[in-house]
């Protein structure tokens, strides 16, 4: 049985807020414990409540959800972000990454997405609405490729065959139990992996060993 997974909604606008509570708590144990429509209020409930995870709109009166992102960040960093947005330019994008949220949904695409991005999120990976990710990850495709496929294949051969199974696993959203279980081995020796494969490709987010793995076709999207 799966144990319960507590959520915070923020947006300003009361009845997509409304639409997309009745759409998270249609899975049974995905309990919404609380909601607000401005930035501040969603900060100091958020502080109150301690959820598992925040959905946040990024514009909203009073404080933005990037403010708010910023801010748990620093001083509640287990909380788990999803940001919702009507922007999909890659550059915007990417910027929010930087500052560790978990998830990037497209408000116009929330009602399919938004359960699939808190699956992903939960299992420590990092969700972008397809096209999002489509944009952004062709972007840094494009950025990277001059110059960088020598140094990239020379990265890729430092990595062990078992640490490259590691590495497929974590960018198709397996947890580190997961991956312990698929590959038969404790998830200390997992956790080992994980660490060995972020200092030889030197990258330090979950969201870059994705698109590494996608820009060596390791996994499709």
């Amino acid at each position: 049985m799966n144990s319960e997974v507590k959520l915070f909604l923020a947006d300003d606008h009361t009845i997509f807020r409304e639409g997309l509570k009745l759409i998270i708590e249609d899975v049974p144990h995905y309990n919404v414990i609380g909601e607000a429509g401005d930035g501040k209020e969603a900060l100091d409930l958020i502080e109150k409540l301690k959820p598992d995870m925040a959905i946040l709109d990024i514009s909203m009166p009073t404080m933005s959800g990037i403010d708010i992102v910023r801010y748990l960040k620093r001083y509640s960093p287990d909380i788990k972000i999803i940001i919702l947005s009507r922007h999909d330019n890659e550059e915007y994008v990417k910027e929010l990454l930087k500052t560790g949220i978990n998830g990037y949904v497209l408000k116009d695409d929330a009602g399919d997405d938004l359960l699939r991005a808190i699956d992903a999120v939960l299992k420590n990976s990092i969700y972008l609405s397809p096209g999002v990710a489509a944009k952004v990850v062709s972007d840094y495709v494009q950025m990277e490729k001059a110059g960088s496929e020598k140094g990239e294949e020379s990265q890729f051969k430092l990595l062990t065959g078992r640490e490259r199974e590691v590495l497929k696993l974590i960018a198709e959203g397996k947890s580190g139990h997961e991956i312990a279980e698929c590959l038969r081995i404790s998830p200390r020796t997992a956790k080992v992996h994980r660490a060995n494969i972020m200092k030889k490709l030197d990258v330090h987010k979950s969201s870059e060993l994705v698109i590494y793995a996608i820009k060596n076709n390791m996994i499709e999207i």
